[in-house]
């Protein structure tokens, strides 16, 4: 008989390690983008620049989210779920908040960028689900 506290091995044979190393390489990818060209990243993310004010504020976003995929990292090279389902999870305000941002911002018709936010928090649920699901084998 297993006891309930076994240790479970996890890592790059999961589906949940690599669901969750796309969205950090995907974030850092994108802070990237927002580093080098604030004003395309900007128009990406559904809320265009309108000013040389904006362009910095687009470099503070690239930079924010890089930590956001960075953080992520460490976590997945020491096979440490726990801590990766609880800051993945916690992450999903991001998304949730960005399209709630565009929604404001553009109205309901701008439906491609509302799906890019909406499915990448739907995405990151999913994710959250599977790191938190333990198998028992």
């Amino acid at each position: 008989m297993k006891k309930t506290n076994e240790i479970t091995i996890w890592g790059i044979r999961s589906v949940s390690f690599w669901m969750t190393m796309l969205i950090a390489l995907g974030i850092i990818f994108a802070g990237i983008r927002f580093i080098i060209n604030p004003a395309g990243a900007a128009v990406d993310f559904g809320i265009p620049s309108s000013g040389s004010n904006d362009v910095i504020f687009g470099r503070i976003k690239g930079i924010r989210d890089i930590f956001s995929g960075l953080v992520l990292l460490p976590l997945l090279y020491l096979r440490m779920r726990s801590a990766t389902a609880w800051v993945f999870t916690t992450a999903i305000i991001i998304p949730v908040a960005d399209c709630l941002t565009v929604l404001a911002a553009n109205g309901p018709s701008d439906i491609q960028h509302l799906l890019i936010h909406g499915l990448t928090a739907l995405y990151m649920a999913i994710t959250s689900f599977l790191l938190f699901r333990v198998k028992h084998s």
